[in-house]
Order: structure tokens, then sequence, then C-alpha cells
């Protein structure tokens, strides 16, 4: 209806609507339009602009939401959540934390500030040192038809955080597992690094032993691929002393720090430049750390011969010919077809 003219109060009934709807304001011209129901209160929402377009919308968020988008089935909801900036949270993701029985979070002092800023309640910890003790607990509710939603602190369940074990029992137990896709620190710092996103690698976290670090290391310093890696800030240096030794200095890179966030930022440049600025400089905040993948020069690629002593090596070592493929790609460099054409040509002819 279009109301024009001044006022102070307004009430506004309809034999259709079972409730009353209580305003007060001053309005040049107003338009105003409802959502019609048989028993639903409604309340209003509204603009200070001169003009203003007011809509009612119902206060039980299940049974609008339902009516467009469909009721939820039961099963384990794996939400992305913002990696810093909080209004990056997707519609479909508050649906489901609104409709979900239970939302199990990794960190319930993290995640609270979230849920509490949409009004979220119901949390239950879920996070790598409780996964055994919930699983059982979770499994039941579950296979009671419960919608379950899990979060973690920031981004994607299950990329290098909690989650995993539990989609894993859920997939063996024949459980609908239903991926909320949003923010991922990885993508976001991939789509802007700059660097070749044709192929990547998603390291993540780098083990903490020694050996087992260097050795995950050096196989990503002989892939093609672009290589991603999340760093903590205080292990930034010796991060950077290793690469510096595998990767070679010259090697670009990217660090992304603190996405989304007020201090986001992206600094580029060779891996002997990272090192050289961020020697004394220590940098704060969640650290994406991206590296370019290796460059095969023409003249580093093997002849045929070379690769075929190096096939008949493997094969006297018990090897297959897929474990020679991989071999090949890790230490040339070239593409796993190719290689694998090369070395089915030279299987042949033994």
């Amino acid at each position: 209806m279009l109301l024009r003219g001044c006022f102070q109060s307004m009430v506004v009934s309809s034999s259709s609507i079972n409730a009353s709807i209580r305003w007060r304001g001053s309005f040049c011209s107003v338009y105003t339009s409802a959502l019609r129901s048989a028993s639903v209160p409604y309340r209003i929402l509204y603009a200070p602009r001169p003009k203003l377009a007011f809509s009612f919308c119902s206060i039980d968020h299940s049974q609008s939401e339902s009516s467009k988008q469909g009721t939820l089935k039961p099963g384990l909801y794996l939400v992305a959540t913002p990696i810093g900036n909080l209004e990056d949270i997707t519609l479909r993701a508050l649906r489901v934390l609104k409709s979900a029985d239970v939302i199990l979070s990794e960190d319930t002092r993290h995640s609270g500030k979230l849920l509490q800023h949409y009004s979220i309640n119901f949390q239950l910890s879920y996070h790598k040192f409780n996964e055994a003790q919930r699983e059982q607990q979770v499994l039941k509710r579950l296979k009671d038809g419960e919608i379950v939603a899990l979060i973690s602190d920031a981004g994607t369940p299950g990329i290098s955080d909690p989650g995993t074990e539990l989609a894993k029992l859920c997939v063996s137990k024949g459980i609908p597992v239903i991926p909320i896709p949003g923010p991922s620190a990885l993508v976001a710092a991939l789509s802007a690094s700059g660097l070749s996103t044709n192929e990547f690698t998603f390291v993540g976290f780098l083990p903490k032993h020694a050996g087992s670090r260097k050795e995950r290391l050096l196989i990503s310093a002989n892939e093609a691929a672009t290589q991603i890696f999340f760093v903590p800030p205080h292990k930034l240096s010796q991060f950077l002393e290793e690469i510096n030794c595998l990767f070679g200095a010259s090697r670009q890179c990217v660090m992304a720090r603190e996405m989304t966030k007020v201090h986001e930022e992206f600094w580029r440049g060779t891996v002997k430049e990272a090192q050289e600025a961020f020697s004394t400089n220590q940098p704060k905040g969640e650290i994406t750390f991206i590296i370019e993948g290796k460059t095969t020069c023409v003249d580093e690629i093997p002849s045929e011969s070379e690769l075929e002593n190096d096939l008949r090596e493997m094969i006297s070592k018990g090897n297959s010919l897929s474990e020679a493929v991989k071999f090949g790609c890790r230490n040339i460099g070239e593409k796993k077809n190719n290689i694998f054409y090369c070395f089915e040509k030279i299987w042949e002819s033994i």
C-alpha cells in the first residue's frame, strides 16, 4: 500500500494476518509490503532513508526458509566459515547453522564469536584431541536423523583441520556428508598470488620432525606444480632457511598474511629475498606461503637411453611400471603421461 503524509503512530491489522504490527516514525512517502500467513507473527525491517521500502519476515526461520530452499535432510554438514572477515559467511551456511540440531566446533571460544555475531546457539567441541571420544556420540545423533553441522576455527573443515576422520566414518556408515562451500585460505592466497594456478599441490602444515619435514620439502622442490604451505609465524625463519637450501634461492614465492583481515598483506619476491626480508622481522598472524613449481630446461631432460637405464635399475629393485613413472615425474619434472608413454615403450622392448 502507498501511504502519504506525516504521522507519529499507526497500527496495521488484517483479518488474514493473525497479528498486529506497530511502528513509529515520520515519513513523506512510504511503501510497505507484507508476507501473508494465517498463524505466524511478523516483524518489521527498515532502513533510515527518505523513501523506505518495508518487508515483513517471519521470525520462525525454519518455516520461511524451508518454503524457499526446501527442508534440510539429515546428515553431516561440513560448513565453511570466514577466515577473518565475518561478512564472508554465505547465506546457505547461515541457514544450515541455524537449522542444525547440533554444531560441532574445533574451539568453542573461537567459533563462539561467529555464532554469537549471528545469534546462533548450540555448540559441542570437536578437535583432534577428542575426536575418538566424540565420534560415537555424534554418530548416534546422525543415526537418529539429526542435522549435524561441523565447523572449524576458520575456513573449510577437514582441510588442515579436524573433521576428516568423522567424514570418513560417516561415509563408511552410509550417512550423507554434505559440503557447504565457502572461504578457503589456500584458494584465496593462490588466486591472488600471481603464480601459476594450472597445477598446484596443497601441502598444508609440514611435519614437526626434521627428517620427515625435509623429505616432504624435497618432494615439493622437484614438482612442477605450484606448492602451497601453511606456516606458523614462529616457524617462518626455519621454513625459509630450509626452502632456500632445497628449492634454491631464485625460486619465486608469495607470502599471504592475515587474509581478509585489517592487516592483510601479500609479499612477493624470490626465496632469497624472503629470507632477507623476514630474518629479523617476524610477521604476525596466519601465513599461507606459495612457491612456484620447478621449471625444467630442455638440456636437463634426460635422453631415452638415460630413462631406460633408470627403468632397468628400478625393475631390478622390484619396482612396477607405475612406480617407475612416479620416479620419473618426481625427478625430471615431466608430465606424467609423457613419462608413462616413454617408459611403456622401453618396457615393451625389454
